[in-house]
């Protein structure tokens, strides 16, 4: 090619070149002066004006702008004075804007706006101004690349956004010395620092921020570590948090009453308890006529009753808060524990269809099922109460920090465990033929353990009374990868959720996916499974607290492969639980004679199950 033709392409291509820079710095000034237009007493900024490029390598040009290798990155307004409106649909044509910091101003008033329209933000910096008013749930949705929110010395009020737990680099959280109120939610994010002092938050510190310094947590109504420990006094500090609101004044007491029974002197809570069974008597058994005063119905025979009353008089512990809402520890007088867990997402169905489906669930009866006893009605909120299970949940022996009583988790528990909970699963889907989740919500913390180790399945068949915008925030069901792709679910889903409590149970791994709100993420979910099976496929692919040994390592392996096959993303080629159970079923604690290969000849579970390539199929179909 002659240079009489390539000059003219060099030409061309180096005048389009600097045409889009200009362009470029001409869009970025228009919207920068269009943003400062909105703001008040911005004096400071009279650097700002139309002649000046933006950025000379590193340095700024206009005060205030942060820049990276001569391209505008961020703005740093802080203590100028400023005030007025933080105009985000401006700074939402500014592709390359990473930080947004307005601290130590003068602004005012409810949160700026739609903060997702930033989408590449990496830092939001509103410290030491007068924000007032309630945050959006959903601010921080989808913001995934945000590290730093720094929020604190204002007087925001509400919840913390539960959106927070959607951000997977969130490294530092500062909301001290605002209102905030309510439960710290459970963030997950390794190496995060917070601060959340000064505000309005009650109930237990969660335990993945005990690593935490204890200031802060002070000046809330928090128990825990790095606190004091959550003793039933500073649990009952809790009371705007537990207190249940229902549509009639007397059914409000009667139920505040009981949650905070300790609060109140002995005289105080008799006369409570008299007042209530003056104004409406509750038989035992029987459904109260007033249907606007709440209610309090047992579903079985096989438990000793009591009266509402007791309950009143009975001392509270506050077991936990999940997604579904939060348990109490009741014990009664007479020595009685039960487990009361409050719901607030029960409205979906009519009061004679509640009533029937709690009906069905307290005919059930399984020596791996967690029972429903007794239930409390009210319109917008509900009370389910069930047995107390002595040793807690799987998921704080696999994740929580153990006590100097508490064993560890051997390969004999394990499956005696993992048998437990697919006997409790087969039993549930023979007794509820017509529900497409006869669990739904089965993971580690929704298996508990009685005294003898043996698990017990709670929270069991909910979808149908759990609202449906709630259960597909929170329902482990919809992070299966049929919901996620064709938003349908089948009876097959319980048998994924099946696999993932088993890999959670061999590699002692919590799927932190569970963590997120809406329907499950299954390129995380995937990942994580493939990173079990194929890269750390070494001997130490187990949890170490199983003491694993050559006598046990062979069938471990083939349990893992079930939890494989049930992980299957293909919902045609995934096992269905019956094929899941019956293999389990054949587990052994240890190998025959020290020797696997006499399962060699065993159909699909062949010499392959001990090989990485033998899972290879599991994790396919992406």
């Amino acid at each position: 090619m002659s240079h009489n033709i390539v000059y003219p392409f060099l030409l061309l291509f180096v005048l389009l070149t600097c045409a889009i820079t200009v362009s470029s710095d001409d869009l970025e000034v228009k919207v920068l002066l269009k943003f400062k237009g909105y703001l008040s007493n911005a004096t400071a900024l009279d650097d700002w004006n139309k002649t000046d490029t933006l950025c000379n390598g590193n340095d700024s040009n206009w005060k205030g702008l942060v820049c990276y290798n001569g391209q505008f990155t961020g703005l740093q307004l802080k203590g100028m004075g400023l005030g007025g409106t933080i105009d985000l649909d401006s700074l939402a044509q500014l592709p390359m804007l990473l930080t947004l910091s307005v601290m130590n101003n003068n602004f005012a008033g409810q949160f700026p706006g739609d903060l997702k329209k930033l989408s590449r933000l990496r830092g939001l910096y509103l410290a030491n101004n007068r924000f007032s008013g309630e945050i959006p749930d959903d601010v921080f949705s989808g913001m995934k690349s945000v590290r730093r929110v720094l929020m604190g010395n204002n007087e925001f009020t509400s919840k913390i956004p539960m959106s927070l737990l959607e951000l997977p680099r969130l490294a530092e959280l500062q909301l001290q010395n605002n209102q905030f109120e309510g439960r710290i939610p459970d963030f997950w994010q390794e190496n995060l620092t917070v601060n959340f002092a000064n505000n309005k938050l009650e109930g237990p510190i969660p335990t993945t921020l005990r690593n935490q310094d204890k200031s802060s947590f002070s000046g809330n109504n928090l128990c825990g570590e790095p606190l004091d420990k959550c003793t039933k006094k500073s649990i009952l500090k809790i009371a705007l948090f537990v207190a249940i609101a229902v549509a009639v004044p007397l059914a409000f007491i009667v139920a505040s009453s009981f949650i905070f029974s300790r609060c109140l002197k002995p005289q105080e809570l008799e006369k409570t308890a008299e007042i209530y069974e003056k104004e409406s008597t509750i038989s035992k058994g029987e459904i109260s006529k007033n249907n606007e005063q709440g209610e309090f119905y047992f579903v079985r025979n096989d438990r000793e009753r009591f009266e509402l009353e007791e309950l009143l008089r009975a001392s509270a512990e506050v077991l936990g808060s999940g997604s579904f809402g939060s348990s109490y520890k009741a014990v009664l007088y007479n020595g009685q524990r039960f487990v009361v867990k409050r719901f607030r997402q029960m409205s979906s169905l009519r009061k004679k269809e509640f009533y029937e489906h709690m009906r069905k669930l307290g005919k059930l009866s399984h020596p791996n099922l967690l029972p429903l006893v007794a239930f409390y009605y009210t319109k917008e909120e509900k009370l389910l109460v069930s047995d107390f299970a002595e040793h807690g949940s799987l998921a704080s022996h696999l994740h929580g920090k153990q006590s100097p009583q508490q064993l560890a988790l051997d390969w004999p528990t394990r499956l005696k465990i993992i048998k437990g909970v697919a006997k409790g699963l087969a039993y549930l889907h023979k007794e509820l033929p017509t529900l497409t989740l006869p669990h739904g919500h089965l993971k580690s913390s929704n298996v508990l353990l009685n005294n003898t180790y043996e698990p017990l399945l709670a929270d069991y068949a909910l979808a149908p009374v759990i609202n449906k915008e709630h259960a597909q925030q929170f329902m482990v069901a919809y992070k299966s990868p049929e919901s996620t792709q064709n938003e349908s679910l089948t009876r097959k889903t319980d048998a994924w959720n099946l696999g993932i409590l088993i890999l959670e149970l061999l590699t002692g791994r919590f799927p932190t996916n569970y963590l997120k709100q809406g329907r499950g993420d299954n390129a995380d979910l995937a990942a994580w499974i493939k990173s079990v099976i194929r890269e750390e496929w070494t001997g130490e692919v187990f949890d170490k607290e199983m003491n694993p040994t050559r006598n046990g390592e062979s069938q471990m392996m083939r349990l893992l492969k079930i939890g494989m096959c049930c992980c299957e993303w293909d919902v045609e080629k995934r096992w269905d639980l019956n094929e899941a159970v019956e293999k389990i079923g054949e587990l052994k604690e240890r190998d025959w004679d020290d020797d696997f290969s006499s399962y060699a000849s065993e159909g699909d579970m062949d010499s392959r199950a001990i090989t990485n390539e033998g899972f290879a199929f599991s994790v396919t179909g992406q």
